[in-house]
């Protein structure tokens, strides 16, 4: 079990974890408020997800409510929240304490989500207060986005077209250059910041094309928490890796 207690506010060097081949790829699996992703589904679809064999990260960004029950029910998947506020203890009514998080079994977090937007000083902010082995993944709507996200350092840098999160048509076929020119635009900002892509990526064609654009892995949301059978579509997902 990965220990998820440490609290030790970091300045200093990220980025992802080096992996040595396609198939250590990251697959991100945002719960967001799904009514099939929440509360024991929500913890249903984590024990899903641990229970795929794949050399791939799976990853569970869950809602703030359910992070306890999600790492309870699924103590070896990796946990992420689905957004961060950079703030201590205190006088912070309605906000999310990292600290807290990190204490319940959080062991990353998105920001920025296109969903939940935050200035470039939250992000920076609570890239400041985390600790060392908490990784952020900032997300951009475009390249211009994704490069100001990348001049911070997170561990990663996800790219989501907005128009075409939740829908059919994966952003690696409805639009690849924004994938590839993402990719090399970031790698220019810091060598030190993996590249993950979403909107629309549904199957393991898609995160194939995703990897072969030059990102690290997927960003993906519906395409797993609104399938009828959850486990298959997992499946699916890292079937070409």
């Amino acid at each position: 079990m990965r220990n998820r207690s440490l609290f030790n506010p970091r300045h200093g060097q990220r980025g992802p974890a080096t992996r040595d081949t396609v198939s250590d790829c990251l697959v991100v699996v945002n719960f967001k408020t799904y009514q099939t992703a929440h509360g024991a589904s929500a913890e249903e679809l984590a024990v899903a997800m641990s229970g795929i064999e794949t050399n791939a990260r799976m990853i569970a960004a869950v809602s703030a409510l359910d992070l306890a029950a999600v790492v309870a029910a699924a103590p070896d998947l990796e946990v992420w929240c689905q957004h961060l506020d950079p703030v201590g203890f205190g006088s912070n009514t309605g906000w999310l304490h990292p600290e807290t998080a990190i204490e319940r079994g959080a062991t990353g977090t998105l920001i920025n989500h296109a969903e939940h937007k935050v200035s470039i000083e939250h992000v920076a902010m609570l890239l400041d207060q985390v600790p060392e082995g908490f990784e952020v993944c900032a997300c951009a709507a475009d390249i211009d986005e994704a490069m100001a996200m990348a001049a911070l350092v997170p561990n990663y840098v996800a790219v989501e077209p907005p128009e075409l999160i939740g829908g059919d048509t994966s952003v690696t076929n409805a639009d690849p250059d924004i994938v590839s020119d993402t990719a090399a635009a970031v790698r220019e900002v810091s060598d030190e910041v993996g590249i993950l892509c979403g909107a629309g990526v549904k199957t393991g064609a898609d995160v194939a094309k995703a990897i072969e654009l030059g990102t690290t892995g997927v960003l993906l949301a519906s395409g797993v928490t609104k399938a009828d059978d959850p486990a298959a579509a997992l499946s699916g997902l890292i079937s070409e890796l």
